[in-house]
């Protein structure tokens, strides 16, 4: 005889419908809303890894002024950045332009001393068609600019969205941590002053990641300007600032930098300044993202290297480039709350071994910090 199953009542499976409902449409609004919702989180990155020298300039004047000094540095450091690089390379390269058939027939002249490349070159016609192409290439400036038009719609785009994101960035900075109190206020007494130092130790954790990034981009920039001006390379100091910009993209930043460089060394003493360029830009790499990102990024958010590299190998596999960036802070935060949890069940567990009568409470019933740990800073 086999037994019935238990019927369910019917308020449980309203309950049931609902909660799945309710899910299904929060789900969907946040897919509606994700644009706005990656501009409020960019916007609580940006005031995290900024009110760290708010804060310092607050103390010496009202908070207001030194909002204002610190986002007047952000515009017109890039503002200063582009004038820099832009017009020498826009110079540049329509030079480039109207006086690369003279540079085909410099390779053509090349290819005709060595017999191996001229052997190539009349079974495959190679100079033929780079002389071609390099014929047609001034004539096609006019569709460069309509792409570049295209391109600057583009931008327009993002500067309004980068106008969005500093505005919301500027009124949390703004605040202070009176949002850090308001919400913690919202938690009982007993947790305010753990999930205070989670807080604060991931701010500090931020600002440590943003402090360091600015390091590794100096160091890229500088070491691409001494190289290319051992190697005569032109315009190397509009480059160099694209190297060190491109180096706050972890992983595939210096590649893209390097590949750039190279391809301007093509025109300045090929083949020996381009295969130098090469070999350093490999090495270079190799030093950057196994070395010196993992040990710099040790001592400004204090992670781990293997952390460093395992969190933005995943990041960049999850979320492309955005993901390579934040990857470090999030890992650094995920060890900050890890951290703060063992401690709060260390205090349990001692808690419980003196009075082994009292029931080990609930994690909103206690854990009031007493255990005050090392900065992560």
């Amino acid at each position: 005889m086999t037994s019935r199953p238990p019927d369910i009542p019917a308020r449980t499976v309203v309950r049931v419908v609902t909660i799945v409902v309710l899910a299904v449409i929060a789900l969907y609004l946040v897919y509606l809303l994700r644009k706005p919702i990656g501009w409020v989180l960019t916007a609580t990155f940006i005031a995290v890894a900024l009110s760290a020298p708010v804060n310092k300039l607050n103390r010496h004047m009202r908070r207001g002024f030194a909002v204002a000094i610190v986002y007047l540095a952000v515009i017109f450091i890039p503002v200063g950045l582009t004038a820099l690089v832009v017009p020498p390379l826009v110079t540049q390269g329509t030079d480039l332009a109207e006086d690369l058939p003279n540079y085909a027939n410099d390779v053509q002249d090349y290819v005709n001393k060595n017999e191996r490349l001229r052997e190539l070159d009349d079974k495959y016609d190679l100079t033929g068609q780079l002389q071609k192409q390099a014929d047609q290439l001034p004539a096609k400036i006019g569709d460069a600019a309509k792409v570049l038009s295209d391109i600057g719609l583009g931008l327009v785009n993002s500067v309004f969205a980068l106008v969005n994101i500093l505005i919301l960035s500027i009124f949390i900075v703004s605040g202070g941590r009176g949002w850090t109190d308001a919400a913690l206020k919202l938690r009982p007494e007993a947790e305010r002053e753990r999930m205070r130092r989670i807080l604060d130790h991931t701010a500090s954790a931020v600002g440590g990641y943003v402090q360091g990034a600015l390091t590794i981009a100096l160091i890229a920039g500088v070491q691409a300007f001494i190289v290319m001006e051992l190697l005569g390379v032109p315009f190397a100091a509009p480059l160099a600032v694209v190297a060190g910009l491109a180096s706050l993209i972890p992983l595939i930043g210096a590649t893209a930098a390097a590949i750039l460089i190279g391809l301007v060394t093509l025109f300045n003493d090929f083949p020996t300044d381009t295969i130098i360029w090469a070999i350093w830009a490999v090495i270079y790499q190799q030093l950057e993202n196994n070395i010196i990102q993992p040990q710099i990024q040790r001592r400004t958010v204090q992670v781990q290297p293997i952390v460093v590299l395992v969190a933005v190998l995943f990041g960049s596999t999850l979320l492309g480039v955005l993901g390579a960036i934040v990857a470090i802070p999030l890992a650094a935060s995920i060890q900050i709350i890890a951290r703060e949890w063992w401690s709060w069940r260390q205090e349990l567990k001692a808690a419980a071994l003196l009075d082994p009568n009292k029931p080990l409470p609930p994690p909103d019933e206690g854990g009031g910090g007493s255990v005050v740990l090392p900065s992560t800073g």
